[in-house]
């Protein structure tokens, strides 16, 4: 047994044992990951059986995404204490990839959601949806401030909330629905911008769960108050009434050239009787 352990192994052997190539082996041995424990007269490299845990610990530390500098600082003082701290690093790194997928995955779905709504709504409908509750930035909007002002209060909101660019997240404009009675079509309240999963619900806009009104309006903004007539026709016709805020969301920016062919999502809570 004693010699078994003591055999050396040819490059090629060693390689094949540890189900990796020659070439990654010779790799470590050039950047001084792990040599070989002999070197012929032939420049032949060879390898012992005591080797084997040293390379089993890099390769396990290289599929957990260890850097070659990390597992070298690691290999000049092993032990448990500084793998935890290895292992525990890497775990929180990961848990910040895993939050930007999830983020990154939220804004795909939605713009999807929003390319399948473009191809296939009716803008001349009035429907009633369900929606989910949510958690809105808001930034309340002042008739005497400039958009300039006004949009850089958004990306100073953004920034706070640690996300890298409006577009990262669904965004648009707050009317109140008592506005909307008294045919005050202007009266914007806020500009808000939706976060997909809060930390703290603190100072957020709840957008409540339940059911609400949802139409479109296509062409500029100044189109919007002749659409809002419609809605609130409708609703008076179906023997509801609508409540709390109208969200406006632009939905086909993105994919326009003409403001003129700018699609307003517009979802307006239903008062519950």
């Amino acid at each position: 047994m004693f010699s078994e352990h003591n055999k050396l192994f040819t490059i090629g052997q060693f390689a094949a044992i540890h189900g990796i190539t020659k070439k990654t082996l010779m790799w470590y041995d050039e950047i001084g990951l792990l040599k070989p424990a002999v070197v012929g007269e032939n420049g032949y490299r060879y390898y012992t059986y005591f080797q084997s845990p040293t390379l089993e610990t890099i390769l396990m530390l290289r599929e957990l995404n260890v850097s070659i500098p990390e597992i070298q600082t690691f290999l000049s003082n092993r032990s448990a204490e500084n793998m935890e701290q290895l292992l525990r690093g890497k775990i929180t790194e990961l848990n910040h990839t895993i939050s930007n997928l999830k983020s990154i995955r939220q804004a795909l779905v939605s713009r999807h959601q929003d390319m399948s709504t473009i191809l296939n709504i009716d803008l001349a409908s009035i429907c009633i949806i369900e929606q989910k509750k949510s958690y809105l930035v808001t930034v309340p909007t002042n008739e005497n401030a400039s958009a300039e002002t006004e949009i850089e209060s958004m990306i100073n909101k953004t920034k706070q909330y640690q996300l890298h660019h409006l577009h990262d997240a669904a965004y648009g404009s707050m009317i109140p629905v008592e506005s909307l009675y008294r045919g005050d079509f202007q009266n914007y309240s806020a500009l808000y911008f939706e976060l997909p999963t809060p930390i703290s619900k603190r100072g957020l806009h709840t957008k409540p769960a339940g059911k609400y009104l949802r139409a479109f309006c296509k062409g500029s903004w100044d189109k919007l108050p002749g659409r809002y007539k419609e809605i609130l026709d409708y609703a008076d016709k179906q023997g509801f009434s609508l409540t709390g805020y109208s969200y406006e969301t632009g939905i086909n920016e993105t994919v326009i050239d003409n403001f003129n062919d700018y699609i307003t999502q517009i979802e307006i809570p239903i008062k519950l009787e």
